[in-house]
């Protein structure tokens, strides 16, 4: 064969072009390259060109990786359903009947209401219904909500999304704030403290702006409604005193997006009180007298905490457990015992006397040195 119909066969293989290409000057190519390879294979410009066409990407730049059928199908897995179509899920969590008004609930609720888009990050101790507080006034208006719990692991493709594979397909699946942006509901990042710095990938989302979704090339912007809240233990300082073990200093940029902080306190006794009447009211447990010395003795221990005298603190979502557990097991200082077992030896003891002081009607086994 001449050299001449070898540069025939060439020209006429658009993948042998390609292929060489790639061998020589890998993926990317420019017109310095294509016009080398032209002067070595004996073969004009303009027929390579005409050739590998498909894969121009910009002005003297081929991408030999790219072609129409690829970024066809890109497209169709994008527009494919998500491994569980959102559309078809209800969003809007459910009213409970055991939630009472108090704390921040009120201007939460209006920032909700209001559909603006104001970032906002809720801080407190454990189990005083930050998360609570956002979920039901989401349920009263109607809103939908999409909760993330926030970890050290969470990460650019727990939020935003990837592919997946489906029925032997890659199909892109939306992560919880795509789909949050694009059926402007409310995002909620729970224990957001606990993200490492991956939780920057959320920066343009907290300014509103939407986000690029650099793996399939698609723009989302945000629907009306859509707004950002973030609940916490700390401020996004860290925990000095190491009661919340593994919390983090958050970026101070990231934290700078969150116009507003609430700081949510437990509820006052009266609230507390009726909270825990209306989970009675479910459990069928009939003893007001047993809830109220329950939140005596969950006021006492708090003001002691604030006080510097103990180190532990008993939480409105502690005295439901007991109040959980008392319907269950018939025994108060049974339900009381197990509850608080999770504290260290010496503050479960100096809590069982408390409430032993609190409510005369019951005994609490005290280690001396006569029982023991």
């Amino acid at each position: 064969m001449t050299s001449v119909e070898t540069n025939s066969i060439v020209a006429i293989s658009s993948d042998y072009i390609r292929t060489s290409l790639q061998t020589l000057y890998g993926n990317r190519v420019t017109t310095s390259d294509i016009r080398g390879w032209c002067d070595m294979n004996n073969v004009s410009y303009q027929t390579v060109t005409s050739k590998i066409k498909p894969y121009k990407t910009g002005k003297s730049v081929w991408n030999l990786e790219v072609t129409p059928e690829k970024i066809e199908e890109i497209e169709r897995n994008y527009q494919a359903p998500a491994v569980t179509p959102a559309v078809e899920q209800n969003l809007i969590p459910d009213k409970d009947d055991t939630f009472i008004n108090f704390g921040n609930f009120t201007d939460i609720k209006k920032i909700i209401k209001s559909r603006i888009f104001y970032p906002t990050f809720l801080t407190g101790l454990s189990g005083n219904g930050k998360t609570f507080s956002i979920e039901q006034a989401c349920a009263q208006l109607d809103r939908e909500m999409i909760r993330v719990n926030i970890t050290i692991e969470t990460d650019e493709d727990d939020l935003i999304g990837g592919f997946r594979l489906v029925d032997g397909a890659t199909v892109w699946h939306n992560g919880p704030v795509i789909e949050a942006l694009q059926r402007g509901a409310i995002l909620l990042l729970d224990e957001i403290d606990l993200a490492s710095n991956k939780i920057l990938c959320l920066q343009s989302i907290l300014e509103g702006r939407g986000v690029f979704l650099k793996k399939i090339g698609k723009f989302v912007k945000p629907s009306k409604g859509f707004n950002v809240f973030a609940t916490a233990n700390t401020k996004g300082k860290g925990s000095d005193d190491g009661r919340f073990i593994g919390t983090n200093v958050l970026n101070e940029a990231f934290l700078e997006r969150f116009p507003v902080t609430f700081e949510q306190e437990y509820p006052t006794p009266a609230n507390e009180a009726k909270i825990l009447s209306k989970v009675a009211d479910t459990l069928g447990v009939d003893d007001d007298n047993f809830i109220s010395r329950l939140v005596d003795w969950g006021d006492v221990i708090r003001k002691t905490f604030y006080d510097g005298g103990v180190d532990e603190v008993i939480s409105t979502r502690r005295l439901v457990h007991i109040l959980r557990a008392y319907s269950i097991f018939g025994d108060k200082m049974k339900a009381i015992s197990v509850c608080v077992n999770r504290f260290d030896d010496e503050t479960k003891q100096s809590f069982m006397e408390l409430y032993d002081k609190i409510d005369g009607d019951v005994e609490v086994f005290v280690d001396t040195e006569e029982n023991i």
